[in-house]
């Protein structure tokens, strides 16, 4: 029986996925109850504790199954990516309604009201989901009215469904974003989640880790590499902006920054090797 990788189905040796059953053994099976990110940011670790390191990241809106709660921590599979995890039982929401509007921008606040000089409530990354019930116009500032309470700046919206036509593009608005192990969001991104948030606004779903994108997108000849397609290492993926440079979240600048692909590889070599392969996400 082939082995399932933990990162993408939730068993444990006390409790697993009803779907799992007879795929794994468990004491009990279960199929979850659907839930949301009710805050802008939700670390998804691999143990319930705040000393954990975060393996990844869900935004507002994300939906989730959660499998199991105690002690504070919920056991969750996020829907989007099918990544397992633990995040805090109190960033989560039941019964919660689907966004109505996404944030395009890679980052954005919500105000207490429709005025930019009025205090700002919190900030969200790109990708959250929010709910719009309105909108108002002060100083020639258009503003979306949120259902929870609050206003954004409605040009910081895209509706639910409507994406960007090049993911290429989005991950270069996110140029000089600080790299984070484990991020996801606006905020701090690693290099596949560079990748997976980018794509994400394009209307696509690239997996979350980079052996798990590497799997997935075609192969394709390193002469013939075009924008979009992606250079992976071991543990690393950087996007390919034209022919000879890239754009990738990495350790080096701490940052999403641009070079030349050669650069990259020179750079790159000494530590972890040379490219494992190139793939075209088409």
């Amino acid at each position: 029986m082939t082995e399932l990788d933990r990162r993408l189905y939730a068993f444990r040796s006390d409790l697993a996925d009803e779907r799992l059953r007879g795929r794994v053994a468990a004491g009990r099976f279960a199929a979850g109850t659907p839930a949301a990110v009710a805050v802008p940011v939700a670390d998804i670790k691999a143990a319930p504790s705040p000393e954990a390191g975060v393996d990844s990241q869900l935004l507002l809106g994300d939906a989730v199954v959660v499998f199991d709660k105690k002690d504070g921590w919920a056991w969750i599979q996020s829907v989007r990516d099918a990544y397992v995890g633990y995040v805090r039982a109190d960033a989560l929401a039941e019964h919660a309604a689907a966004p109505t509007h996404v944030v395009a921008a890679p980052r954005s606040f919500v105000f207490s009201r429709d005025d930019l000089k009025s205090p700002r409530v919190e900030a969200l990354s790109m990708g959250s989901g929010v709910v719009v019930s309105g909108h108002a116009e002060t100083r020639g500032t258009r503003y979306a009215l949120l259902a929870g309470g609050g206003a954004m700046i409605a040009a910081h919206l895209s509706p639910a469904g409507q994406h960007a036509s090049d993911y290429v593009s989005v991950a270069e608005t996110l140029e000089q974003t600080p790299y984070l192990w484990g991020g996801t969001s606006g905020f701090g991104l690693d290099c596949s989640g560079l990748v997976q948030l980018a794509m994400r606004m394009a209307g696509g779903n690239a997996p979350r880790d980079t052996d798990m994108q590497e799997r997935t997108f075609a192969p394709v000849n390193p002469a013939g590499l075009r924008r979009g397609d992606l250079v992976f290492w071991k543990g690393h993926v950087a996007v390919m902006l034209d022919a000879g440079n890239v754009i990738h979240a990495n350790g080096h600048t701490m940052l999403v920054s641009r070079e030349t692909l050669a650069e990259a590889i020179g750079r790159i070599e000494p530590v972890h090797g040379v490219p494992t392969s190139c793939r075209r996400p088409q």
